[in-house]
């Protein structure tokens, strides 16, 4: 009976050790790090350690009749027209584009992940 109890307590041994080795679960909820962690690539050296990453627009909700609300979601803030995110004002909000104003730039958020990629800011002249 002492032999049985032995190997009962060496294969219990031999589980707890394999399942201690095991690799950990990855969270198939969890976003690429790709979007979590800014890249560091051509344009962010160029752009200084002090710039900010540009926003990202999440969503956007627009109302289906003539006047009707519309709302974007900017980096989880939820705006409208006229309002200010971070200094710049939100002038437009499209199916798929939210532009937004500083001083003399406009920039255009779009919806699109490969169209944000190149999404820039551009000036216009003062009206």
């Amino acid at each position: 009976m002492d032999e049985a109890v032995k190997r009962s307590l060496a294969c219990l041994l031999l589980a707890c050790a394999g399942a201690a080795g095991a690799q950990a679960l990855h969270d198939p909820t969890r976003p690429p790090a790709s979007l979590a962690a800014p890249q560091a690539g051509a344009g962010a050296a160029a752009a200084g350690p002090a710039a900010q990453p540009a926003p990202r627009l999440q969503s956007v909700l627009v109302g289906r009749q003539p006047g009707g609300r519309s709302v974007a979601v900017i980096d989880g803030e939820t705006l409208r027209v006229g309002e200010l995110y971070k200094g710049a004002r939100v002038t437009r909000i499209g199916q798929d584009e939210v532009e937004l104003r500083r001083g003399g730039a406009r920039q255009v958020l779009k919806l699109n992940a490969a169209a944000a990629l190149g999404h820039g800011i551009e000036r216009i002249p003062n009206q």
